[in-house]
């Protein structure tokens, strides 16, 4: 996943002749050249390792033209983990520098703001927060295999007419065909509702079954929240059951205990003894 990722951010990248080739003297780029203001936030910079990728990346897809980005992503973070300390050093250098020119920067442009500016600052890294956290989530939830959603009536519809729908747009498509669904009669949007009725089947199916492996590998967390209650409300029970049985069996072994007690030649001549001497 990780390796996806930085395939992703390598075709991102620019071009050659703005990506600086690795030296031994490596210089730092000027990050904020734009004039500090409350409209123009400094942006953040490279980490050391990303600045390695950024200068061999180019290098690498000269080397392997006919190699895929992915491949190339995979080649260049093994580089890294074999880059001797002494030229990481000369990247975390570079890093280190650019960082404290970032926060300077910051401390600058965070000294112009209003007070209604730095709350709606706040709130829009809250929400990036959030929407990456979301879509971390997602690509984990995609590598586990979780099963996708049922699609509705109309998104089985759409599916089928799609390509044949008017309109240049995708939303222009998507458009047309809401208003052809609706339109439908009802005997016509049956069909496509059974097919939905027999996708819930097929989720709910995968879903007892995926659910039933993430509790095998620890991953309860994952688990939909209705049957997180159902688990723990079965565990609940299960607990009270064995511990009426353990009392249970811990009452018996007592009353043995002390019937074999009872019935011992020694016990018998001590009440035997205490009856003759009333």
């Amino acid at each position: 996943m990780a390796v996806a990722l930085l395939g992703r951010a390598l075709a991102a990248f620019p071009s050659l002749r703005h990506i600086l080739r690795c030296s031994t003297t490596y210089s730092v780029e000027k990050w904020f050249s734009k004039q500090i203001s409350s409209d123009n936030p400094p942006k953040r910079p490279l980490t050391a390792y990303f600045r390695f990728v950024k200068d061999q990346q180019p290098i690498f897809r000269e080397q392997n033209p006919d190699v895929s980005i992915l491949e190339i992503a995979k080649k260049i973070a093994y580089a890294w983990k074999e880059l001797p300390v002494s030229e990481k050093q000369t990247y975390e250098a570079a890093a280190k520098v650019e960082r404290q020119a970032y926060k300077e920067e910051l401390a600058i442009y965070k000294a112009q703001l209003s007070p209604a500016q730095i709350v709606a600052l706040k709130e829009e890294r809250r929400q990036k927060r959030a929407k990456r956290k979301a879509m971390r989530k997602k690509r984990e939830l995609t590598v586990l295999g979780k099963p996708k959603r049922p699609r509705t009536g109309f998104n089985i519809f759409m599916s089928e007419h799609f390509q044949e729908a008017k309109g240049v747009s995708v939303q222009a498509k998507m458009k047309n065909l809401f208003e052809e669904w609706q339109d439908l009669s009802s005997s016509q949007k049956q069909t496509y509702l059974q097919l939905a009725e027999d996708d819930k089947v097929r989720y709910e199916n995968e879903m007892k079954s995926w659910e039933e492996q993430m509790v095998d590998v620890g991953r309860e967390d994952l688990i939909r929240y209705k049957n997180r209650r159902l688990k723990k409300s079965r565990v609940a029970t299960e607990k009270k059951t064995i511990k009426k049985v353990i009392s249970k069996k811990r009452v018996k072994t007592i009353k043995i205990q002390r019937t074999k007690e009872s019935s011992s030649p020694e016990v018998k001549a001590k009440l035997k003894t205490t009856s003759s001497e009333e």
